[in-house]
């Protein structure tokens, strides 16, 4: 890990500069919070292992309530995965990744998520963008709209409609099916250019797999998976079975999309080939005794690294001031359902908040991480609190 400011103290503090190679058994755990059946768990579970960041992963249900994020960091917010650097929590994996480049950089031998492309060009905003804005969303509505009816006929369904804001007809839903795969079919489409033959396998001709290639690929594995019905056993908590379907093979084959699945099945030799790094579902307690020992991040490295600060006078003129109860909250799904807490700090991609106290004290008095990208933050209304 880079040079960090580090807290002699609690949470909060001026801290002292230390560097963190000479406090090495004092290093942040890395755990991280998901399960099997979520497309996004994977997509921070292969990260980590592309970086080969060694962590803890942590199982929790596909649905809310969660009790070991809430009762130990005071954590409502229902979107999975989450990941804890010790204290300091990072939620949506827009965010994870780019905490993961900071803390686990390339120049301290961890492999990066965004190697220059064989033009010498830096094309990082772009891979993020691919990320963001393409694959996390619309091919992310493709490949969700491939689930069996199976799936949203069971508690899962009632608690998605709760996410999403509104009631959903699992009939409706079923025979939709063929109008999802044409929709998927569309974005292979748009895709397959990406492949032609090249120097370089990776799709922004990088000498490795960059961000762009880990989006894509787990996107694309997962809507496989959950079209032929397998991880729907898990999805739903045992709500319904798994099956094993022809599912979305008429679409994603060799012979219509040639250079997608070449380069799908070089993507999946590729993370088989990586050695393993994680370390599935030890006892929490030891896990939790390993959190509360972390050495906590002093004021200088609370927020990842970006251009330019935050924009102060537009921040106050939004309420965003620090000290502030703020309520922070996704600008799609899970609207309905903000985090509220106090303002530490912002910049102009990341705001870092300590979560409102809950009725039973947290065991951690942790910070939590939220990107700006995809979210709402506003001074919150005291009579919702």
């Amino acid at each position: 890990m880079p040079v960090v400011d580090l807290a002699s103290g609690g949470d909060g503090g001026d801290g002292l500069e230390k560097d963190i190679h000479t406090m090495a058994d004092q290093s942040p755990v890395v755990v991280l919070f998901g399960y099997e059946a979520s497309a996004f768990t994977w997509k921070a579970r292969w990260a980590l292992k592309i970086k080969q960041i060694p962590y803890t992963f942590i199982t929790v249900p596909s649905m809310m309530p969660r009790a070991v994020l809430k009762d130990t960091f005071g954590l409502t917010y229902r979107k999975i995965p989450v990941l804890a650097i010790g204290k300091e929590i990072y939620c949506d994996t827009s965010l994870i990744i780019e905490a993961l480049e900071h803390f686990f950089p390339d120049s301290e031998g961890y492999q990066s998520l965004y190697p220059r492309a064989a033009d010498g060009r830096n094309y990082r905003p772009m891979m993020r963008g691919f990320a963001s804005y393409w694959i996390d969303r619309p091919f992310f509505r493709a490949t969700c709209g491939l689930m069996p009816g199976s799936v949203w006929r069971t508690s899962f369904g009632q608690d998605r409609a709760g996410l999403i804001g509104h009631t959903l007809d699992p009939d409706k839903l079923e025979k939709k099916i063929p109008e999802n795969m044409a929709r998927f079919d569309m974005q292979l489409s748009l895709l397959e250019p990406l492949f032609e033959p090249k120097d370089s396998p990776w799709i922004f001709s990088t000498s490795a797999p960059s961000l762009a290639d880990l989006a894509m690929y787990y996107q694309l594995w997962w809507g496989v998976e959950v079209a032929k019905g397998h991880l729907i056993n898990n999805l739903t908590a045992g709500g319904t079975e798994d099956t094993d379907t022809d599912g979305a093979e008429a679409v994603f084959n060799a012979q219509r999309y040639p250079g997608t699945f070449t380069w799908y099945r070089t993507m999946q030799r590729y993370l088989e080939s990586l050695p393993t790094v994680e370390h599935k579902d030890p006892a929490f307690s030891e896990v939790l005794q390993q959190i509360k020992k972390s050495p906590s991040l002093g004021r200088k490295s609370l927020l990842l690294p970006t251009p330019r600060s935050s924009h102060s006078e537009f921040d106050r003129k939004c309420g965003l001031v620090e000290g502030a109860m703020v309520s922070v909250a996704p600008d799609d799904t899970g609207m309905n359902d903000p985090t509220f807490g106090t303002l530490v700090t912002l910049s102009p991609e990341e705001v870092v908040i300590k979560p409102q106290a809950l009725e039973k004290s947290a065991e951690v008095e942790a910070r939590i991480h939220f990107p700006r990208l995809g979210f709402v933050i506003r001074p919150a209304d005291k009579a919702k609190l």
